[in-house]
C-alpha cells in the first residue's frame, strides 16, 4: 500500500489490525490482534503525522525522540522528562539499552563505529548506487528473555539513492500499530529527510516493513474512537496546513544549538520567550523546535503558558498542541507584550 501521507497509512493500518487481525496472542501475557508481515510507503515523508484529535499525537514528544536518537544518548533524564512511561522500560532506571537507538547509530559495538557517517560516505562520495547503506539497530547481543522489557523493535535502516532521490526502508521485527507506529515513523522519516538534505537530494518514498504489527487489548477503546473519527470526518488534504520542510543544507549546526537549548530548558536553567526565539541565529524551521520545547517546559512544571510561545507557533503545531491538551485554554495563557 502507498500513501501519500501518514496520516492515511495510520488510519489503514489501525483498520487492517483492529478489525481484520491474523492472529490473535498474547506475548509475555499481553493480550493483542497482530498481522505478519506488513508494510506500507509514503510518497511524501515529511507528511509524518496523524492530525486526528482523538489520537492526541505528542508533537514534542515526536521531535523529542528523534533528537535523543540523533544526540546519541540513552539516559531517562533526557527522554522520561516528555515522556514518563518510559521509565518502565529502563532496567536500571538510569537508562534505556534496547530503546536508546542513539548510541547504536553513532557508537556501534565494540569498534563505536558511526554508522551515519559511514552511510553518508558511502552514498554520497564513494557508491550513490550501493545497497550497502544499512544502519543496523537490533544487536544480537541483546537479551531476548521475557524478564527483559527493553528489546529493539527497530531492526535497521537502509537507504538508497536512486535518481537524485534519497530512499528509506525502516525493518522492524515488531511494531505496537497504535502507539510506536506514530513515533517510529516519525523519527525515521526525520532521519531521512536530514541525510537527504546532508547529501543535497531530494526525498524519494519511505517504506515501513514490519514483521508483527499489533494492537494491545488496552488501546482497543481508543483505537475504536480514532478509527470512529477517521469515517465521521475525512481529512480534506486542501484544509490542512503541510507540514514544516527541513531547510536546505547540513542541519547538524542547528541540531546541537537546539539540544544545548533544549538541555536548559529541560533543568528550568532558562526561559525562552517567542520573540527571544525569534530573534536567534537559526532557520525558523528550528525556531519552531524550540518553540515547542519552551512551551513544554510550562506544561512539565506546572506554570502558565507564556502566550508569545504559543503565538509564535505556525498554526500546524498549534492544532497539533491543542488536540493533545485540549482543556489548555489559550485565553489561560500569558501572553507577554514586547
Amino acid at each position: 500500500m502507498r500513501f501519500d501521507h501518514f496520516h492515511e497509512s495510520y488510519i489503514a493500518t489501525l483498520d487492517e489490525i483492529y478489525n481484520k487481525p491474523q492472529f490473535y496472542n498474547a506475548p509475555r501475557g499481553h493480550q493483542s490482534r497482530e498481522r505478519l508481515n506488513y508494510q506500507f510507503a509514503l510518497a511524501n515523508p515529511v507528511e509524518r503525522v496523524c492530525y486526528l484529535s482523538s489520537r492526541r499525537t505528542n508533537i514534542i514528544f515526536n521531535f523529542a525522540e528523534a533528537l535523543w536518537y540523533l544526540s546519541g544518548r540513552d539516559d531517562l533524564d533526557y527522554i522520561g522528562y516528555y515522556n514518563r512511561k518510559m521509565n518502565d522500560y529502563s532496567m536500571n532506571g538510569r537508562t534505556l539499552t534496547g530503546t536508546a537507538y542513539g548510541p547504536k547509530i553513532f557508537r556501534f559495538g565494540t569498534d563505536q563505529v558511526n554508522q551515519w557517517k559511514r552511510v553518508a560516505h558511502l552514498l554520497g562520495q564513494d557508491d550513490p548506487d550501493s545497497k550497502r547503506a544499512f544502519i543496523q539497530i537490533f544487536d544480537a547481543n541483546e537479551s531476548l528473555e521475557s524478564a527483559n522489557i527493553d528489546v529493539s523493535c527497530t531492526i535497521g535502516l537502509q537507504f538508497f539513492v536512486r535518481e537524485r532521490k534519497l530512499y528509506t526502508v525502516a525493518y522492524m521485527r515488531a511494531n505496537d500499530a497504535f502507539r510506536g507506529m506514530v513515533s517510529d515513523v516519525f523519527s525515521f522519516t526525520f532521519m531521512q529527510e536530514l541525510l537527504a538534505r546532508e547529501l543535497q537530494l531530494e526525498l524519494g518514498d519511505y517504506y515501513h516493513v514490519v514483521g508483527s504489527v499489533h494492537i494491545y487489548q488496552p488501546d482497543n477503546h481508543v483505537v475504536e474512537k480514532v478509527l470512529e473519527e477517521a469515517r465521521s470526518q475525512p481529512r480534506d488534504n486542501q484544509s490542512v496546513d503541510a507540514f514544516p520542510a527541513m531547510p536546505s543544507g547540513s542541519q547538524w549546526p542547528y541540531i546541537r544549538s537546539v539540544l544545548e537549548h533544549e538541555s536548559l530548558l529541560r533543568e528550568d536553567q532558562i526561559s525562552l520567550s517567542g520573540p527571544d526565539i525569534e530573534a536567534m541565529d537559526m532557520p525558523a524551521y528550528w525556531q519552531q523546535v524550540l518553540l515547542l520545547f519552551s512551551f513544554y517546559q510550562s506544561v512539565a512544571y506546572k506554570r502558565p503558558v507564556d502566550g508569545s510561545v504559543f503565538h509564535a507557533l505556525w498554526p500546524v503545531y498549534q492544532r497539533l498542541l491543542q488536540n493533545k491538551w485540549p482543556n489548555l485554554s489559550i485565553s489561560n495563557m500569558q501572553h507577554i507584550q514586547q
